[in-house]
């Protein structure tokens, strides 16, 4: 496995991408994840004169059987910023490495796994129902939130579908600390219904759980000149 080094709107000079295979070292990684796929590392720079504190910016990821990994950092300079953005990875990577040698009994298999051991999962829309890649007159139909659009229909910025099996919310903490993320959806184990967990303010986090209510069967617009709030 080598490390790709790229540059996002910037070049990345030999220098740097020596630094990096010195910074990172394969073997110890491989020691912590032996599953590791692929190690990339993205250089961008801010032009904003305003930041020149935090202009230089690395983001680590590291895919593997289990969840990706991300580990970002910005400085004043692309090694000061691979130096903490190496630093978050290698304390990522052994939060996971302990959690999973500590773990008792049957190892859980994490969302991102799903895909590995169930093949061909189905994709659902938001009506619990699976989505086909054409309707009955051959045109492409597709459900984005509670819109079902035909064609090319509105323009969707991005759009992904994951297979997420239900877990703790423990396990939704952990996950999102993987990640680096400041939010994790997933389902909930114990209501079977879709939830978030986000970070608050230093190690607050916050946690949204939707429920369907059995006395609205469908949402309404308000009609047109009425009031909101009563």
């Amino acid at each position: 496995m080598d490390i790709v080094v790229k540059g996002r709107k910037t070049e990345v000079p030999e220098r740097f991408r020596k630094h990096v295979a010195e910074k990172l070292k394969l073997e110890k990684i491989q020691r912590l994840d032996a599953k590791v796929i692929s190690l990339d590392v993205e250089v961008s720079k801010e032009p904003n004169p305003r930041q020149a504190d935090r202009c230089d910016r690395v983001e680590i990821t590291l895919r593997s059987r289990g969840p990706v990994i991300r580990a970002e950092a910005a400085a004043s300079d692309p090694y000061a910023a691979l130096d903490l953005a190496a630093e978050k990875l290698d304390a990522r990577l052994r939060k996971q490495h302990d959690k999973r040698y500590s773990r008792r009994g049957a190892r859980r298999i994490s969302a991102a796994e799903v895909p590995d051991h169930v093949p061909d999962a189905a994709t659902l829309n938001g009506n619990g129902q699976p989505v086909h890649d054409e309707d009955t007159d051959g045109v492409p139909t597709k459900k984005i939130g509670s819109l079902e659009v035909k064609g090319e229909g509105p323009l969707v910025v991005r759009e992904k579908t994951h297979v997420a099996a239900p877990m703790s919310l423990d396990q939704a903490l952990y996950e999102m600390e993987l990640v680096g993320h400041d939010f994790y959806l997933f389902v909930d184990s114990e209501t079977k219904e879709p939830s978030v967990v986000y970070r608050r303010h230093a190690y607050d986090y916050g946690v949204i759980h939707l429920s369907t209510d059995p006395m609205v069967t469908e949402v309404q617009p308000p009609a047109a000149g009425g009031t909101l709030g009563g």
